[in-house]
């Protein structure tokens, strides 16, 4: 019998089924349905680089580059997810990435593993995922597979990946929870020593500060949304007031928001939580330069 996986404390969310009536009941009440986030309307070609690039998809995909790598995170390019309309374009469509070398899969949920996206990428990418999921991928055809635990880490191609804990839970079935882990994925380049984190999903939990005492990091790409209420998400999702908190804990050097504003699977809206994200921001008086919001498609260089 395979094992079911924990979050650190042995936390779990438990949600009773009855409050759900109210949350569907009440979920668009007092909400901008028609504001959007903003997409990024100049359009760059994508070259071979050895410098650290990154651009934001949208939800929790990127397209990073670094130490002449490829890699993508969470890829999800689908026009629906179950019954949510994408609300705003992919910022690259999948058609127009190069060969992919590498792909970081946080966990299970099919907002972050959507096998339909994975098929269309070119290359032959070596995938990173959470133990319990290599099964899942071999099924599929897919070989270049390495699977890990918390605190392990692979050297590839000059960059070491370490899967690093994260405060969710994990499904594709109605009977498998938990059967795959969860958690994030630091990438280090350990001769320019720098590291770039990728939170994939999370509450905010004390692995945050343990993780900051591991790893010196650059860049973190941060959950701002997908937070309310706090009775159903706040045991598995983080909200901007406590995103920055967990920024702080990491002593990170620029905060990357993401998992806003593509799909719309809570009562927030990505709208307000950029907003919120911002009024925490100036409170906590963080330094402007650090904050590194960007438009769907937009693309930065570190």
């Amino acid at each position: 019998m395979r094992r079911r996986y924990r979050n650190l404390d042995h936390i779990e969310n438990r949600v009773n089924p009855f409050k759900l009536v109210s949350y569907f009941y009440n979920r668009n009440k007092g909400k901008d349905l028609k504001e959007r986030i903003e997409v990024n309307q100049t359009k760059r070609s994508i070259k071979a680089s050895k410098r650290m690039h990154y651009t934001w998809i949208g939800h929790s995909t990127f397209f990073i580059q670094m130490n002449g790598l490829n890699i993508l995170t969470d890829p999800v390019f689908s026009n629906r997810m179950g019954l949510e309309k994408r609300l705003v374009p992919p910022g690259i469509s999948v058609h127009e990435l190069p060969d992919i070398d590498a792909v970081l899969i946080s966990h299970a949920h099919y907002d972050h593993l959507e096998f339909s996206s994975l098929k269309k990428l070119t290359g032959n990418p070596f995938f990173f995922v959470p133990i319990g999921l290599k099964n899942m991928f071999k099924k599929r055809g897919y070989l270049r597979v390495w699977e890990a635990n918390w605190w392990e880490h692979l050297h590839f191609k000059g960059l070491d990946f370490h899967f690093v804990p994260a405060q969710h839970w994990s499904r594709r079935r109605l009977f498998d929870k938990n059967k795959a882990h969860w958690g994030g994925w630091v990438i280090r380049d350990r001769q320019k020593e720098i590291a770039h984190y990728f939170v994939g999903d999370s509450a905010y939990f004390r692995g945050f500060e343990e993780i900051g005492k591991m790893f010196d990091i650059d860049v973190v790409f941060m959950p701002i949304g997908d937070y309310e209420p706090d009775w159903l998400s706040g045991l598995t999702h983080i909200s901007p007031e406590k995103a920055v908190q967990a920024f702080k804990d990491l002593n990170a050097q620029r905060f990357v928001p993401m998992h806003y504003g593509t799909y719309r699977l809570s009562m927030d809206t990505g709208p307000e939580a950029l907003r919120q994200l911002y009024k925490e921001w100036e409170k906590q008086q963080l330094s402007k330069e650090k904050l590194n919001v960007l438009k769907i498609g937009e693309m930065n260089t570190y």
